[in-house]
Protein backbone atom coordinates (compact mmCIF):
# COMPACT_ATOMS: atom_id res chain seq x y z
CA UNK A 1 0.00 0.00 0.00
CA UNK A 2 1.43 3.38 -1.10
CA UNK A 3 0.98 6.03 1.67
CA UNK A 4 1.01 9.14 0.11
CA UNK A 5 2.31 12.27 1.80
CA UNK A 6 0.28 15.20 2.64
CA UNK A 7 1.37 18.59 0.55
CA UNK A 8 2.88 21.70 2.37
CA UNK A 9 -0.53 23.45 1.35
CA UNK A 10 -2.25 20.72 2.88
CA UNK A 11 -0.79 20.94 6.02
CA UNK A 12 -1.01 24.78 6.44
CA UNK A 13 -4.75 24.44 6.08
CA UNK A 14 -5.14 21.76 8.20
CA UNK A 15 -3.09 23.60 10.84
CA UNK A 16 -4.46 26.86 10.17
CA UNK A 17 -7.71 24.97 10.76
CA UNK A 18 -6.72 24.06 14.13
CA UNK A 19 -5.89 27.09 14.88
CA UNK A 20 -4.86 29.07 16.65
CA UNK A 21 -1.65 27.61 18.27
CA UNK A 22 0.08 28.19 21.23
CA UNK A 23 2.83 25.34 21.06
CA UNK A 24 5.27 26.85 17.81
CA UNK A 25 6.09 23.10 16.33
CA UNK A 26 7.24 22.66 12.56
CA UNK A 27 5.18 20.13 11.23
CA UNK A 28 6.44 19.12 7.39
CA UNK A 29 7.91 21.95 6.60
CA UNK A 30 4.93 23.96 8.12
CA UNK A 31 5.29 25.91 11.73
CA UNK A 32 2.14 26.17 13.80
CA UNK A 33 2.42 29.54 15.28
CA UNK A 34 5.09 31.44 13.39
CA UNK A 35 4.41 34.67 14.76
CA UNK A 36 4.00 33.97 18.33
CA UNK A 37 4.58 36.87 20.71
CA UNK A 38 7.06 35.01 22.66
CA UNK A 39 8.90 33.96 19.32
CA UNK A 40 10.21 30.55 18.80
CA UNK A 41 8.22 29.29 21.74
CA UNK A 42 8.41 26.40 23.63
CA UNK A 43 11.50 25.93 21.78
CA UNK A 44 13.72 28.84 23.25
CA UNK A 45 12.53 27.76 26.44
CA UNK A 46 13.04 23.77 25.49
CA UNK A 47 16.63 24.36 24.68
CA UNK A 48 17.46 26.29 27.82
CA UNK A 49 16.93 23.24 30.30
CA UNK A 50 16.55 20.28 27.48
CA UNK A 51 20.13 18.98 28.81
CA UNK A 52 18.69 18.67 32.22
CA UNK A 53 16.23 15.79 31.19
CA UNK A 54 17.72 11.98 30.00
CA UNK A 55 18.83 12.08 26.50
CA UNK A 56 17.81 8.59 26.62
CA UNK A 57 14.06 7.77 27.91
CA UNK A 58 14.12 4.17 26.66
CA UNK A 59 11.90 2.02 29.14
CA UNK A 60 10.40 4.86 31.00
CA UNK A 61 6.86 6.54 30.94
CA UNK A 62 6.10 9.56 30.79
CA UNK A 63 2.94 12.18 31.67
CA UNK A 64 2.33 15.50 30.19
CA UNK A 65 -0.09 17.47 32.63
CA UNK A 66 -1.17 20.37 30.34
CA UNK A 67 -0.12 18.98 27.28
CA UNK A 68 -1.07 21.68 24.89
CA UNK A 69 -0.13 21.02 21.18
CA UNK A 70 2.00 18.92 22.55
CA UNK A 71 5.91 20.06 22.26
CA UNK A 72 6.86 18.21 24.80
CA UNK A 73 5.35 15.05 24.20
CA UNK A 74 6.77 15.02 21.42
CA UNK A 75 9.89 15.76 22.47
CA UNK A 76 10.05 12.79 24.67
CA UNK A 77 8.61 10.41 22.64
CA UNK A 78 11.70 11.44 20.32
CA UNK A 79 13.94 10.62 23.29
CA UNK A 80 12.86 7.05 23.13
CA UNK A 81 10.04 6.79 26.01
CA UNK A 82 8.20 3.63 25.99
CA UNK A 83 5.02 5.27 27.00
CA UNK A 84 3.77 8.80 26.78
CA UNK A 85 0.56 10.35 27.88
CA UNK A 86 -0.31 13.67 27.39
CA UNK A 87 -3.11 15.36 29.56
CA UNK A 88 -5.27 18.66 28.97
CA UNK A 89 -8.61 20.02 29.30
CA UNK A 90 -8.96 21.77 26.28
CA UNK A 91 -10.30 19.61 23.24
CA UNK A 92 -9.15 22.07 20.81
CA UNK A 93 -5.28 21.69 22.36
CA UNK A 94 -5.56 17.59 21.98
CA UNK A 95 -6.70 18.10 18.43
CA UNK A 96 -3.66 19.66 17.70
CA UNK A 97 -1.49 17.57 19.39
CA UNK A 98 -3.30 14.64 18.19
CA UNK A 99 -2.77 16.28 15.09
CA UNK A 100 1.26 16.68 15.80
CA UNK A 101 2.15 13.79 16.76
CA UNK A 102 0.03 12.04 13.62
CA UNK A 103 1.78 14.04 11.23
CA UNK A 104 5.20 13.36 12.85
CA UNK A 105 4.12 9.59 13.61
CA UNK A 106 4.88 9.39 16.75
CA UNK A 107 2.38 7.08 19.00
CA UNK A 108 1.28 9.26 21.93
CA UNK A 109 -1.72 8.90 23.89
CA UNK A 110 -3.37 11.72 24.30
CA UNK A 111 -6.59 12.31 26.90
CA UNK A 112 -8.96 14.99 28.05
CA UNK A 113 -8.67 15.05 31.92
CA UNK A 114 -7.31 18.16 34.41
CA UNK A 115 -4.33 17.88 36.89
CA UNK A 116 -7.20 17.54 39.59
CA UNK A 117 -8.14 14.23 37.57
CA UNK A 118 -4.75 12.19 37.65
CA UNK A 119 -6.08 10.18 40.17
CA UNK A 120 -7.90 8.63 37.34
CA UNK A 121 -4.84 7.11 35.55
CA UNK A 122 -4.04 4.56 37.95
CA UNK A 123 -0.39 4.40 37.36
CA UNK A 124 2.71 6.83 38.28
CA UNK A 125 4.87 7.85 35.69
CA UNK A 126 8.86 7.70 35.58
CA UNK A 127 8.90 11.54 34.44
CA UNK A 128 6.18 13.72 34.60
CA UNK A 129 6.23 17.05 33.25
CA UNK A 130 4.29 20.14 34.48
CA UNK A 131 5.15 22.93 32.83
CA UNK A 132 3.29 26.38 32.40
CA UNK A 133 0.01 25.00 34.31
CA UNK A 134 0.17 26.16 37.80
CA UNK A 135 -0.43 29.81 37.11
CA UNK A 136 -3.60 28.88 35.63
CA UNK A 137 -5.14 27.10 38.55
CA UNK A 138 -7.42 28.24 41.18
CA UNK A 139 -6.43 25.51 43.78
CA UNK A 140 -2.25 25.02 43.07
CA UNK A 141 -1.22 23.45 45.70
CA UNK A 142 -3.45 21.23 45.67
CA UNK A 143 -2.17 19.78 42.31
CA UNK A 144 0.84 19.76 43.22
CA UNK A 145 -0.33 17.27 46.35
CA UNK A 146 -2.63 14.94 43.80
CA UNK A 147 0.76 14.92 41.14
CA UNK A 148 2.68 13.67 44.09
CA UNK A 149 -0.21 11.27 45.44
CA UNK A 150 -0.93 9.70 42.50
CA UNK A 151 1.05 10.02 39.02
CA UNK A 152 4.69 10.75 40.22
CA UNK A 153 6.99 7.69 40.26
CA UNK A 154 10.15 9.56 40.24
CA UNK A 155 11.45 12.89 38.57
CA UNK A 156 8.92 15.61 37.95
CA UNK A 157 9.93 18.55 35.95
CA UNK A 158 8.40 21.69 36.91
CA UNK A 159 7.81 25.14 35.06
CA UNK A 160 5.78 28.19 35.84
CA UNK A 161 6.20 32.17 35.38
CA UNK A 162 7.04 34.14 38.25
CA UNK A 163 6.95 37.47 39.42
CA UNK A 164 8.38 39.81 41.78
CA UNK A 165 11.49 39.12 43.37
CA UNK A 166 13.67 36.45 42.39
CA UNK A 167 15.69 36.49 45.44
CA UNK A 168 14.76 33.70 48.30
CA UNK A 169 15.33 34.63 52.05
CA UNK A 170 16.25 32.13 54.51
CA UNK A 171 13.19 31.32 56.75
CA UNK A 172 13.33 29.48 59.66
CA UNK A 173 11.38 26.47 60.42
CA UNK A 174 9.12 27.89 62.72
CA UNK A 175 8.15 31.90 64.20
CA UNK A 176 6.33 32.99 67.46
CA UNK A 177 2.81 34.37 66.65
CA UNK A 178 4.00 37.97 67.77
CA UNK A 179 6.79 37.86 65.01
CA UNK A 180 5.59 39.16 61.91
CA UNK A 181 8.51 40.88 60.51
CA UNK A 182 9.37 38.22 57.98
CA UNK A 183 6.52 38.16 55.94
CA UNK A 184 7.29 41.63 54.52
CA UNK A 185 10.78 40.70 52.98
CA UNK A 186 10.65 40.14 49.70
CA UNK A 187 12.15 37.28 49.43
CA UNK A 188 9.56 35.57 51.63
CA UNK A 189 7.68 32.83 49.33
CA UNK A 190 4.27 34.81 48.16
CA UNK A 191 1.97 33.78 45.88
CA UNK A 192 0.55 36.62 43.96
CA UNK A 193 -3.44 36.64 43.64
CA UNK A 194 -4.99 37.84 40.44
CA UNK A 195 -8.77 38.93 40.97
CA UNK A 196 -9.64 39.47 37.00
CA UNK A 197 -7.23 38.88 34.38
CA UNK A 198 -3.15 39.34 33.29
CA UNK A 199 -1.95 39.55 29.93
CA UNK A 200 -5.64 39.46 28.98
CA UNK A 201 -5.92 36.19 30.09
CA UNK A 202 -8.86 35.36 32.67
CA UNK A 203 -7.10 31.84 33.29
CA UNK A 204 -4.36 33.48 34.89
CA UNK A 205 -4.94 33.08 38.75
CA UNK A 206 -1.93 32.76 41.01
CA UNK A 207 1.51 33.64 40.33
CA UNK A 208 4.17 32.78 42.86
CA UNK A 209 7.73 34.33 43.42
CA UNK A 210 11.50 32.06 43.07
CA UNK A 211 10.89 31.71 46.65
CA UNK A 212 7.11 30.45 46.83
CA UNK A 213 7.73 27.99 43.93
CA UNK A 214 10.60 26.15 45.50
CA UNK A 215 9.10 26.11 48.72
CA UNK A 216 5.43 24.72 47.35
CA UNK A 217 7.72 21.91 45.98
CA UNK A 218 9.06 21.16 48.68
CA UNK A 219 5.96 21.07 50.45
CA UNK A 220 4.61 18.77 47.97
CA UNK A 221 7.08 16.71 48.53
CA UNK A 222 9.65 17.27 46.09
CA UNK A 223 12.60 17.66 46.19
CA UNK A 224 14.95 20.27 43.95
CA UNK A 225 17.39 18.78 42.04
CA UNK A 226 17.87 21.06 39.37
CA UNK A 227 17.12 24.42 38.10
CA UNK A 228 18.43 24.58 34.99
CA UNK A 229 16.27 27.87 33.80
CA UNK A 230 14.71 30.53 35.54
CA UNK A 231 11.42 29.04 36.09
CA UNK A 232 12.32 25.41 35.62
CA UNK A 233 12.72 22.98 37.88
CA UNK A 234 14.11 18.98 38.34
CA UNK A 235 12.31 17.02 41.39
CA UNK A 236 12.39 14.11 42.44
CA UNK A 237 9.38 12.34 44.63
CA UNK A 238 10.10 11.72 48.18
CA UNK A 239 7.84 10.49 50.48
CA UNK A 240 5.70 12.55 52.63
CA UNK A 241 5.75 11.34 56.36
CA UNK A 242 2.43 12.68 57.31
CA UNK A 243 0.81 12.54 53.75
CA UNK A 244 -0.57 15.54 51.96
CA UNK A 245 -4.06 16.17 53.66
CA UNK A 246 -5.31 19.51 55.02
CA UNK A 247 -4.86 19.23 58.73
CA UNK A 248 -3.39 15.51 58.96
CA UNK A 249 -5.17 13.91 61.95
CA UNK A 250 -1.58 13.69 63.86
CA UNK A 251 -1.29 18.06 63.07
CA UNK A 252 -5.18 17.99 64.06
CA UNK A 253 -4.47 16.61 67.79
CA UNK A 254 -1.46 19.19 68.06
CA UNK A 255 -3.77 21.94 67.55
CA UNK A 256 -6.71 20.92 69.86
CA UNK A 257 -4.12 20.35 72.28
CA UNK A 258 -3.29 24.00 72.03
CA UNK A 259 -3.71 26.22 75.35
CA UNK A 260 -6.55 28.70 74.71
Amino acid sequence: MTVIEPSRDDLRARIEALGPWFHNIELGGVWTAPDHFLGDYPAVKWRRFESAIPKDLTGRSVLDIGCNGGFYSLEMKRRGADRVVGIDFDEDYLAQARFAADVEGLDIEFRRLSVYDVGALGERFDVVLFMGVLYHLRHPLLALDLIHEHVAGDLMVFQSMQRGAGQVDVVAENYPFTDTAHFDGSGYPKLHFIEHRYSDDPTNWWVPNRACAEAMLRAAGFDIVGHPEEEVYVCRRRETPLGNAVYPASISRHLNDRPE
